[in-house]
């Protein structure tokens, strides 16, 4: 279909330059048919897949329909899960960054209540939040929806899919009848439709679907292996083409934990992220990922949803999933914004029937590729030093080793055999980097395995300040991300005492905080930093352990 420009939409000059900021020229299919729709005040049902722009398709129309001066909730928009509402949440505040006086709420769980609370009190014209703690705000009376005109389910199918179907009728019921109901899906279900039925008036169905479900700039490829081959292949995969980021997805909660376990200690810089992690742990395993500090995110399907970082070059179906729509749910995370990534799927046994399924499914022919042989991949890595080499001749500053270079060069030494030596040389040393990467790794888990963390992949700090020296959490947040360059979001379990305090942090950054706070000054008081003794399961193991910190703090 043909797309329309931002600038023939009728927008405010707020979002258009809100807009061109962030590098948009041209709307996508969906946002072209459903702005001008939306604005005008009618029902719709938008059916559109992910990474087709959808969220800019509702969030823009509904920041145009917000008057500022009004305090009360005026839109609510529904998400299943709490990282799509940050997503959303954080999407139109960009959009409206140059709209003064605007105030959008986020409301879901995994954070304090109260803090949403005194968020709402203050004035909220959009409130996005997932169904069970709107319900929670809507029994507290701390969030009233009586004056709401715009209701959006965003991702309403994985709402119903999860169980939201009694929260979400409650959350419409509570809301005034003449208002404009938008539903946003991939797919249509019989309970959707009833939905729509119930809730909408006279909707207008707008219909984004493309003829290939899947991201064109993706590479998609399958490798015919047995199940014990896996492991092998993926390491292979990833040693070949050294991805900056990526994500292995798998069916289980289990499969996650045994990948993850088994490509650290190879010394991947890999983690989890799955179901039966609490939500703190699992933004800190996101904010490394995004961060850089692991560069391998090992997933189940229900964990990854809301996942959206544009830098993934590269996904791995571990397990072949089970239902189609979450192939193309999966790969979607790359290939984003005018990229290319790639897609490799591990498939054993009976799974090709199911990949046969996908095919049919998304319409494109996904190819059968040969897993790399040993050969291939330290090809590719002569490959990438040849090229760094060609491209350091180009630079033409390398006097001082052609000297180096010809000073070795004999009647029996060739300039031949000396380059081939240094090739070696490098070769061999990336050999044994990676050797002591392994071990370094082994190592570094076996000082963490005593310092009473409560969470997997954390090491627990000791530091000779507490209650009595006035410091609070914050302090010990702010003096981490300030003296050891630690995004603050990766700091987990603060525990305060009178005279000392235990603070957790990834065990990766655990050396860089202990260096960085020793010595240093929090709340004008001199600290010392070290790793923590005991377990924190033990009362008395802890009173103990915190003596013993305690007095050689103050020898």
């Amino acid at each position: 279909m043909t797309t329309l420009k931002f600038s023939k939409l009728n927008l405010s000059n707020e979002i258009l330059k809100a807009v061109e900021d962030l590098g948009f020229e041209e709307a996508t299919p969906i946002q072209s048919l459903s702005i001008p729709k939306m604005m005008s005040g009618i029902d719709i049902i938008g059916q559109a897949q992910t990474g087709t722009g959808k969220t800019a398709a509702f969030g823009i129309p509904v920041l145009e329909k917000i008057n500022v001066k009004d305090k009360n909730v005026q839109a609510i928009i529904l998400c299943p899960t709490r990282e799509l509402a940050i997503q959303v949440a954080e999407e139109l505040k960009l959009f409206s960054k140059y709209k003064r006086g605007f105030n959008i709420v986020p409301v879901y769980g995994g954070q304090p209540i109260q803090r949403q609370i005194d968020a709402l009190s203050k004035g909220a014209h959009i409130v996005i939040g997932t169904p069970g703690r709107v319900i929670d705000h809507l029994e507290r009376k701390t969030l009233k929806l009586n004056t709401t005109s715009i209701v959006v389910l965003d991702e309403a199918d994985e709402m119903l899919d999860m169980g939201f179907r009694d929260d979400i009728e409650l959350i419409l019921k509570s809301m005034p009848e003449e208002r404009q109901t938008v539903f946003f899906s991939a797919t249509m279900p019989k309970e959707f439709l009833f939905l729509t039925k119930k809730y909408q008036h006279h909707p207008e169905t707008i219909k984004v679907v493309n003829e290939k479900l899947t991201v064109p700039l993706i590479e998609q490829h399958y490798f015919d292996i047995r199940e014990h081959q896996k492991l092998e292949t993926l390491t292979r995969c990833l040693d070949m083409y050294d991805p900056k980021l990526s994500i292995v997805f798998c069916n289980t909660k289990k499969r996650v934990d045994e990948v993850t376990s088994s490509l650290q200690a190879r010394g991947y810089a890999a983690d989890a992220i799955h179901g039966d992690m609490n939500q703190s742990q699992r933004d800190r395993v996101m904010a490394k990922f995004r961060s850089g500090a692991i560069e391998i995110l090992i997933a189940t399907d229900v964990a990854a949803r809301g996942i959206d970082v544009d830098d993934i070059d590269m996904i791995f179906n571990y397990d072949v999933p089970k239902d189609d729509e979450d192939y193309v749910h999966r790969i979607g995370r790359t290939g984003r914004a005018g990229k290319t990534g790639k897609a490799f799927s591990f498939v054993s046994g009976k799974d090709i029937y199911k990949l046969r399924d996908i095919q049919r499914y998304t319409k494109v022919n996904i190819k059968r590729s040969q897993v790399p042989s040993l050969i291939d991949v330290e090809n590719t890595k002569v490959t990438i030093i040849l090229d760094k080499v060609k491209g350091s001749l180009k630079e033409k500053n390398i006097e001082k080793y052609v000297k180096m270079a010809e000073s070795l060069i004999s009647d029996e030494v060739t300039s031949l055999d000396v380059a081939a030596a240094l090739l070696k040389i490098i070769f061999v040393s990336e050999k044994k980097e990676h050797e002591q990467k392994v071990d370094t790794f082994a190592n570094t888990n076996n000082r963490y395995t005593d310092t009473g963390a409560r969470e997997h992949g954390m090491a627990r700090l000791f530091i000779n300040i507490g209650k009595k020296d006035n410091v609070r959490a914050g302090d010990f947040v702010g003096a981490i991300a300030g003296e050891a360059k630690m995004s603050g979001d990766l700091v987990g379990t603060i525990k305060i005492l009178d005279a000392f305090s235990f603070v957790e942090v990834p065990q990766e950054y655990a050396d860089k905080v202990i260096n960085a706070l020793h010595s240093s000054n929090i709340k004008g008081k001199r600290v010392s930093v070290e790793f923590a003794k005991g377990n924190e399961n033990s009362n008395n193991s802890e009173r103990r352990s915190n003596f013993k910190h305690f007095s050689r703090s103050i020898r």
